[in-house]
């Protein structure tokens, strides 16, 4: 029997943080993926993780947990593909080390990804985010970090992990204020913020306090919001704003919700796509294409500026025999 603890310790330490020097973002969901298949297992075999083996990590039980994380945990396709990513990446580096063990790992690596039809994306309106940013009770200190939370998140679109590790010293204020945000792929960027924003940080910053390395915002405990945590205050404030603003009693707002409706709001100003696949840290601007499906008010404009069609209808007549006959068929 080949111990589990000690290869996954390695993939850890040894593959992502050494070889691929991955980036905090992926190590953090890697390691969500396997507490989850860990919790899962261990439900499963009835033994602790630590005792969990190779061999019991079988093709059949991470199948198994796939399952697990659609129809119990409600996750998306999506998300479904990205832990099997990660479970992927583990018993592909592992595959020269075990190579007893080369069948299961086939086996492993040969569970597909699903295929997912691609939704036109959710956003919010403005009179829903204006609701939404209204929620917070701003006469406590969670109620006012909680605003400039969700105000900064509707107008930069930073990702919830980019929200959530966000560090003070990121926040460069002046007469061009911005943030300097690392995000996928060790990429930086730089985000721009408005006057509206910049205000409520700097009013945030003096009650706050903390040295340049703190998160901007911190968990009640004062160390990092973790992402569950974001997606519980997100929401709750939506469920806040659906008793002024009924709409939103039928959106499902997340943290990634938050994302689009800054994007969406850049392209119904007219900016340009490629400058929002810069602004929200997109590898390719065919991602951000998205939005310009979205964007129903374009459309509506550019149908309300053709020209009618004056011409009545007019039966087909075929104007030649075979014509005639290919019609008829």
């Amino acid at each position: 029997m080949t111990s589990l603890a000690p290869l996954l310790q390695a993939f850890f330490i040894e593959r992502l943080a050494k070889e691929r020097q991955a980036s905090p973002h992926t190590i953090s969901a890697y390691k969500t993926t396997f507490s989850l298949l860990l919790r899962f297992a261990r439900d499963r075999l009835r033994k602790a993780p630590s005792d969990i083996v190779l061999e019991e990590l079988s093709a059949p039980l991470v199948a198994s947990f796939l399952h697990h994380l659609e129809a119990e945990r409600n996750n998306s396709v999506r998300t479904r593909n990205a832990r099997l990513a990660a479970i992927h990446s583990f018993f592909r580096s592992i595959a020269s080390s075990v190579p007893d063990h080369a069948d299961q790992v086939r086996r492993v690596l040969d569970i597909p990804h699903k295929r997912f039809e691609r939704r036109i994306i959710d956003f919010l309106s403005r009179a829903e985010l204006e609701a939404l940013l209204a929620a917070p009770d701003r006469k406590t200190w969670i109620g006012r970090r909680d605003h400039a939370l969700l105000l900064l998140a509707i107008q930069t679109g930073l990702r919830a992990s980019e929200l959530t590790h966000l560090r003070i010293d990121q926040i460069v204020t002046g007469s061009h204020p911005y943030i300097r945000c690392t995000g996928k792929g060790r990429k930086e960027r730089c985000t721009p913020l408005t006057r509206q924003s910049l205000d409520v940080l700097r009013a945030w910053f003096k009650e706050r306090g903390g040295s340049p390395s703190d998160p901007v915002f911190p968990s009640f405990r004062r160390d990092v919001l973790s992402l569950d945590g974001l997606e519980k205050i997100v929401k709750k404030y939506a469920a806040t704003a659906a008793e002024t603003c009924p709409s939103l009693l039928h959106k499902r707002v997340t943290p990634h919700v938050l994302r689009h409706t800054a994007a969406m709001q850049l392209r119904q100003a007219g900016v340009d796509l490629s400058v929002i696949a810069l602004w929200l840290g997109h590898e390719s601007i065919e991602t951000t294409q998205v939005y310009l499906v979205a964007d129903l008010a374009s459309r509506e404009a550019a149908i309300s500026r053709l020209a009618p069609v004056n011409n009545g209808y007019r039966r087909y007549r075929a104007s030649d025999n075979l014509l005639a006959f290919l019609s008829g068929l």
